[in-house]
């Protein structure tokens, strides 16, 4: 009976002890539940990763809008003004004369396209400049010259 019970031992400790030549990799319910639950994790920050990216496109999207909203205010506050403007009689008075509808009294003329331009040099042009004389005198000279005269 001892030779039995030896045997069946160490048929089971063979049994038991790990083979180099097969591998066995055995699925149990703790590793299958801990695969499965990796995998739903996985797909949990997938589809939270999925809903920020669709924040940031929004929020970028309304920037835009924004952005875009800002330049046709100015748009439209531009085109109020040039609206007040044509409004007036005064510069539908200044259009018609440049179609030669003015008063009886106005003598209607034309710029000849061809006419030369005016030198930067010329009587009444900006690019004359006054002559002004440089005085080599000390600050204290210059004042006593402005409350007193000169000498």
């Amino acid at each position: 009976m001892h030779r039995r019970e030896a045997e069946a031992s160490g048929d089971h400790a063979a049994q038991d002890a790990p083979s180099i030549t097969a591998p066995s990799i055995s699925f149990t319910r703790r590793r299958l539940a801990m695969l499965v639950a990796g995998l739903f994790a996985l797909w949990l920050v997938g589809v939270f990763a999925r809903q920020v990216g669709a924040a940031t496109s929004a929020s970028d999207q309304a920037d835009q809008l924004r952005a875009r909203n800002a330049s046709m205010r100015l748009e439209v506050a531009s085109l109020d003004q040039e609206l007040t403007l044509i409004k007036q009689p005064a510069f539908a008075a200044q259009v018609a004369r440049g179609y030669l509808l003015g008063t009886a009294k106005e003598i209607p003329f034309t710029v000849d396209p061809e006419a030369r331009a005016v030198p930067a040099n010329a009587p009444g042009s900006k690019g004359i400049k006054p002559e002004v004389e440089a005085k080599n005198t000390s600050p204290l000279e210059s004042w006593l010259e402005v409350l007193f005269g000169s000498q």
